[in-house]
């Protein structure tokens, strides 16, 4: 994709954000805006898929930290005040039996009343402490997405839903890349340490210039490649569950929240999701 500019958007606030989601001016990917508050993928799909998929989540926290479910209506709860899961994003992906058939910039029309969404943690989140700590976000220098991989780490099964984790990668040196492990580690709820750091192919991984989502980053002399689940792996899962209708964010373009990076923790244990 062509290079796009976050600056006017970093420091506005996540209501102010998404308002500008809404109005198509922010029609790239969320990573860098509202800086400081947390981000996060989203799954919608029917409620007779729903309980199977919630232990699937439940049993893969790697990959898919859970924040919150939306029933009824496509309004949040508590992670975001006066937000709506079908328009809030810039780019949805719609998959139909398993297909991905079209990329859209309102989900509303697919909504129906017996949907339920899942929004799950995001690596964006854990970019601003990273950055603090004189740690370079290569997709955000380079104005370009983060890159996403399918790689043989295979998820927990449950029920029709299984499939590969995916990973997002950031390439750093490898003394940045343990100061890297050593920040996330402490951050769970949006995907928590590295699950690799270098050699790809020992995580099924063969081609890091043509990744399976998002942009490839440059990677300079002296820097490895560094690996942390991703919440697109339900994306990849649900190719194989081929439900009649699922809706997703697109990769790397996410809800943001209301709730801090610093507080999600604290935040989660006060407000515990179904």
């Amino acid at each position: 994709m062509s290079a796009f500019d976050i600056q006017p958007y970093i420091h506005q606030t996540p209501a102010q954000v998404r308002q500008y989601v809404r109005d198509g001016i922010i029609d790239f990917p969320t990573a860098g805006t509202a800086a400081g508050y947390a981000q996060a993928n989203l799954v919608i799909m029917p409620q007779l898929y729903a309980r199977d998929f919630r232990e699937w989540i439940r049993q893969n926290p790697q990959a898919c930290p859970f924040l919150e479910t939306i029933k009824r209506t496509p309004l949040t709860k508590t992670i975001a005040s006066h937000a709506n899961i079908c328009t809030d994003i810039p780019h949805y992906r719609i998959y139909e039996n398993g297909r991905f058939t079209k990329e859209i910039t309102d989900a509303s029309q697919f909504w129906q009343l017996d949907m339920v969404g899942f929004l799950i943690g995001c690596s964006f989140s854990f970019e601003e402490a990273l950055t603090n700590a004189g740690i370079e976000i290569r997709h955000l220098t380079e104005k370009h997405n983060v890159p996403m991989y399918k790689t043989n780490i295979m998820t927990s099964p449950f029920g029709r839903f299984k499939g590969p984790m995916v990973v997002s990668m950031r390439p750093m040196t490898p003394k940045k890349a343990w100061l890297a492990y050593q920040i996330t580690a402490k951050m769970p709820n949006v995907h928590g340490a590295p699950i690799q750091i270098g050699d790809p192919k020992a995580i099924g991984i063969t081609d890091l210039a043509h990744p399976d989502y998002g942009d490839p980053d440059t990677i300079k002399p002296g820097e490895v490649p560094v690996f942390w689940p991703c919440g697109v792996t339900p994306q990849a899962v649900i190719e194989n569950a081929k439900l009649p209708l699922v809706i997703t964010h697109a990769p790397g373009y996410m809800f943001v929240t209301d709730i801090k990076n610093d507080e999600l923790n604290d935040y989660l244990d006060a407000h515990q999701p179904e």
